[in-house]
């Protein structure tokens, strides 16, 4: 396993993070279990989770399951950077959804719980709330460290203009400000690189990109297709008139996904092994999100550290998937 300092902070982790949002839902409780430990055994120290996963309203049972792991013992809870997010509704009641002091406060507290622990290493709103100013979010995080409840502060789903503001303001009240961001960013899915990716390298905000792979699609998903052509379907297909986002996507990209699945036999490479390396080698990027239902998914996961692209091979996968390029180069003059 390869490591490196997460942004700015001195925070060392892998350079592959365990996701859950599978856990409870797609993987049981005890698979979940066994591929948490042997996400240690690989080297995997960061574990990331969110209190709406489970996604059985207000429960928080993705965070329940972790819980329950860590309480098992034999150093689980200090070997582990343990990450959960923030802002989804957990009650009908209102100033339970959202960035408000309160419900930062109340979040915390009842993730706290659920996970069994007395701190939270990267605590991580989900998404922004336009109605509450940076200050107020900042002064109830500040609170929450001074209370030893969570110790860095990281985003998910921001843009390039709200983790500026966030950063501006947390310098000006003396603060570290965030330490990372959780966004959609792989080979089919590269607006990060507008302008998400160029505001963390400028704050010095590590990326951690989520759904590497694009639900799939970069993962082999035609040959796949022909393998079980005459078997059973993939999943999300037939579902006409209401087909599956990803089966959708799928037909829009087809012809693209071709010429990268052609491009990875070439190269004689899995091709999600090949997305994984494009995506550990931009600049900027400290780690992905994985999230394997299996075992054997996660151990497939870390084969792609052996996976080496030369120039060519990335001059033709920018020619197969073209970038946005940065602004405001790709929008002006």
């Amino acid at each position: 396993m390869e490591y490196a300092n997460l942004g700015r902070s001195g925070l060392t982790i892998s350079r592959l993070v365990l996701g859950t949002d599978n856990f409870g839902t797609q993987t049981t409780e005890e698979e979940a279990f066994a591929i948490m430990d042997r996400a240690h055994e690989l080297g995997i120290n960061v574990i990331d989770t969110s209190n709406v996963y489970g996604w059985r309203f207000g429960e928080g049972l993705t965070e329940q399951i972790i819980g329950r792991w860590l309480a098992t013992g034999g150093g689980r809870r200090d070997k582990t950077v343990l990450a959960t997010k923030l802002y989804g509704r957990m009650a009908e009641w209102p100033n339970n959804s959202g960035l408000s002091a309160l419900h930062i406060r109340r979040a915390c507290e009842d993730s706290l719980r659920r996970l069994g622990t007395d701190h939270i290493d990267l605590y991580q709103p989900h998404h922004i709330d336009r109605s509450v100013p940076w200050e107020e979010i900042w002064e109830a995080m500040e609170i929450l460290k001074a209370q030893g409840k969570i110790v860095y502060v990281g985003s998910s789903n921001h843009p390039a203009w709200h983790i500026a503001g966030g950063q501006e303001i947390a310098a000006r009240r003396g603060h570290l400000g965030l330490v990372s961001e959780q966004t959609v960013y792989n080979l089919l899915e590269r607006t990060a690189e507008l302008e998400v990716l160029p505001a963390c390298r400028h704050y010095g905000v590590g990326m951690m990109p989520w759904s590497p792979l694009d639900a799939g699609l970069l993962g082999g998903i035609l040959r796949k297709e022909r393998e079980n052509r005459l078997g059973a379907p993939l999943p999300g297909a037939g579902m006409a008139p209401h087909r599956s986002r990803r089966m959708v996507k799928l037909d829009r990209h087809r012809a693209e996904i071709q010429a990268y699945e052609d491009l990875c036999a070439e190269l004689g490479e899995d091709p999600a092994d090949v997305a994984m390396a494009w995506l550990l080698g931009r600049p900027g990027v400290t780690a992905p999100i994985i999230g394997p239902r299996t075992t054997a998914q996660l151990d497939a996961a870390v084969r792609a550290f052996k996976v080496t692209l030369d120039d060519a091979t990335l001059a033709r996968l920018d020619e197969i998937f073209p970038g946005p390029g940065p602004a405001p180069e790709a929008y002006a003059w």
